[in-house]
């Protein structure tokens, strides 16, 4: 897939036009503002220390050629020429399970519950059914509610858990893990 791809665009619930497209270099600052401010909410996501420029740098150039060479499918929400959204979802390209993708997402404060995430999530799927993957998988902290509740609405079911995978703030959490297959 090429960088830069207009995929499609929609209307957020409050009206303002979102468009969903591949990754460039362009977006290097807005996605380090991005990550680095979920980090600061402490967010619901995997990693919990700012990055500094050198390793989007180097996160971002890794992401461009697996876009590139059909190995990951990465998708941003721009909303007023910002990156507001990332998402993704990886396949294997060897082995008994390169039927399966493996997604995730992000959304700024800010730009949450507005629909933004239920239609990159649309896509992905659209994206993936084009790919001829058979089945996507994903994790999600059990506290984030509000992502599993998308995630059940656009087809995933919890196929699994496990316990105290996370210590978030003094905290056990558990990590769902949600499958929705493709037909």
């Amino acid at each position: 897939m090429k960088a830069g791809r207009i995929i499609r665009t929609f209307s957020t619930r409050d009206g303002r036009e979102v468009v969903l497209r591949t990754l460039t270099w362009n977006d290097l600052d807005d996605l380090m503002a991005m990550i680095n401010s979920l980090v600061e909410e402490r967010a619901d996501i995997l990693i919990d220390e700012k990055v500094s420029r050198d390793e989007e740098i180097d996160w971002l150039s890794r992401a461009l050629a697996r876009l590139e060479r059909d190995e990951v499918f990465y998708l941003a929400a721009e909303v007023s020429g910002k990156v507001v959204g990332n998402s993704e979802f990886a396949r294997k390209t060897s082995g008994h399970d390169k039927h399966v993708g493996t997604l995730g997402i992000v959304i700024s404060n800010g730009h949450r519950n507005l629909g933004i995430g239920t239609e990159m999530i649309k896509t992905l799927i659209e994206q993936a059914h084009a790919m001829n993957l058979k089945l996507l998988t994903l994790s999600v902290y059990a506290t984030n509610e509000r992502a599993r509740h998308v995630y059940q609405k656009l087809g995933f079911a919890e196929t699994g858990r496990i316990p105290k995978k996370f210590f978030k703030e003094g905290k056990y959490v558990d990590e769902i893990t949600m499958a929705k297959a493709l037909e």
